[in-house]
Formats: structure tokens, sequence, C-alpha cells
């Protein structure tokens, strides 16, 4: 097995939420205005009671410390409709709920504001958006709605996205021959072969990922390219290792490598209709699939 399939087999992918640039939050004061109304404040003690204490929970946190945990959380929390739009959101009240510092809150509403989920105004304070405004391209977003309540909305949208784009952009790859984005592709493939056949279907899903996210950032439109985070997201929610190609089998693994023989050939066709292949060959990728038109 080469290193690059011990590496893949050994290694977990992590994934960090940028900070917002200076300003947002840090305009407005944190504390309610004076007198103001405040309707709706967050049952805090109705939330799930291990969510009490931010530094007990490590699971989704990702390792970006205690504000990367109560952006987790908080983020849970709005996406579920647990925190609903127009809520106000009160640092103290938040520091003592989950027993973090200012500083911890004011750096996870700054995140969750760059997100869309919050928003600060002079004299309002920091409340809940609504769905409408939330960055819904957002990775971390789509894990939160793919685990909640809209799971199921989530699955359905995905997969539309993934068949718009991936197709195009396996399309598009095949007019970018690069020999070494090929190795890596076949490389992806073979890395799959291997933990098919280990019944490692971890891996199987993290090497997909890869592959899928890569096709589309040689893609070579840059507008597609920023969607590749997007995919990578996609394909590692919704109660599965991925979508599309959530059980690692023959079939899955034979339209890769057709994918990547028709890169090599550079017949754009050969390599959209592949793709096209991979991604129906499940029931809940079939149900989004276009029905042919009449003409």
């Amino acid at each position: 097995m080469s290193t690059l399939a011990h590496t893949m087999m050994t290694a977990a992918r992590s994934a960090d939420s940028g900070l917002a640039g200076p300003g947002g939050l840090d305009r407005y004061p944190y504390a309610e205005a004076p007198g103001a109304e405040r309707v709706g404040t967050p049952a805090w003690e109705s939330a799930d009671p291990e969510l009490g204490r931010v530094g007990r929970r490590t699971a989704g946190s990702r390792g970006r410390g205690l504000h990367g945990q109560l952006v987790q959380q908080l983020g849970q929390m709005i996406v579920s409709g647990d925190l609903g739009a127009d809520r106000p959101l009160v640092p103290e009240e938040i520091g003592q709920r989950f027993e973090v510092s200012r500083t911890v809150v004011r750096e996870s509403l700054r995140v969750l504001e760059a997100k869309g989920l919050v928003s600060a105004r002079p004299n309002v304070g920091t409340r809940v958006r609504p769905v409408c405004d939330w960055n819904l391209l957002d990775p971390d977003i789509i894990e939160w709605r793919a685990f909640g309540p809209q799971r199921d909305d989530q699955r359905r949208e995905l997969s539309e996205l993934r068949w718009t784009i991936e197709p195009l952009a396996a399309r598009l790859a095949a007019g970018h021959g690069r020999d070494e984005v090929q190795q890596r592709l076949g490389d992806m493939v073979e890395i799959m072969g291997h933990a098919m056949g280990q019944g490692d279907s971890l891996t199987f899903a993290r090497a997909d990922a890869e592959f899928h996210s890569m096709l589309i950032q040689v893609a070579g439109n840059r507008m597609l390219e920023h969607l590749s985070g997007i995919v990578s997201a996609a394909l590692q929610v919704s109660g599965g290792p991925v979508i599309g190609c959530d059980r690692p089998n023959e079939t899955s693994l034979g339209h890769h490598a057709r994918i990547v023989e028709a890169l090599a050939t550079g017949d754009g066709a050969a390599a959209e209709a592949a793709m096209r292949q991979l991604l129906t060959i499940h029931p809940e990728v079939e149900r989004v699939v276009p029905s042919p038109r009449e003409h």
C-alpha cells in the first residue's frame, strides 16, 4: 500500500472555521440597551443538559477550543429552532449558561455573525436572524442542518446541488489534463478499493470526499472551485459517511475509475456521463434526478 493510502487509512481530516474580520459585533456593545424589552429570552435551561458546560462537550467541536465548541453548540441550537428568529442573545447570559468567559462569547458570536446566523444592531443588541439570511452554503451550517430537524430537506438540497455542479465539473476537468492531478485522483480510487476490501467505510468516505473535491478544483472554473468545500461537507453528513457513495461497492468504485480514465484521454463527455451514473446509483439521489423532458 502506498504512503498516501497509509496516511488516509490512519489520519482524520479536520476543518476549522475562520473568524470574521474586524468590526462586526465589536462595533456595538453586547449588553442589552437600557430599558429594552427582553421578549423571547432563550430558555437555556430547556436545552440539552449536556450543553451546560462547554468544556465537557468535545464531540463535534473539531478541536477548535472553547470558542469553537460554543460556536458549535449555539449554531446547532439556532439551526434546530431552539433559538428562534429575532431571539435576543445576551452575552452575559450565554457566558453564565455555558461557563465561559466574555471573550469566548464575543469570538463565538463573531463567527456566527459571519455565517449569517446572528446580527448586532445599536440599541437592539445581538439577535438570531431568519433562515433567509443564513449562509446555507457554509459547511458548518450544512452539517448542523443535516443532523437536525431539517435533515431530510438538507439531504434533498445537497443531492440536487451535486447533480447540478459535479457532472459539469467532470466535463471541464477533462480539458485540464495534468498528470499530477490524474495521479492523485487515481490514488484516491486505489485507496477506496483497498478500504472497501478491508471493510473500512470511513477511509472509503474520506478518499471519496477528496476525489470529488479535487475534481471540482481542477475544473478551471473559480466559481465552481469555491463550491468544492460544500461538496466535501455534503459527502460527510446526512447520517452516513457520504451521500451518493455511502455504500462502498464495486459499482461506485468502477464509476470513479471510469472518470479517471476519461480525464486521462480528455474525453469530457465520458467523464460527465460517468459522474451522472455515479450520482444516480442510490435511491436518495434518484429521487432528485430530473425527469426527461418531452420535446
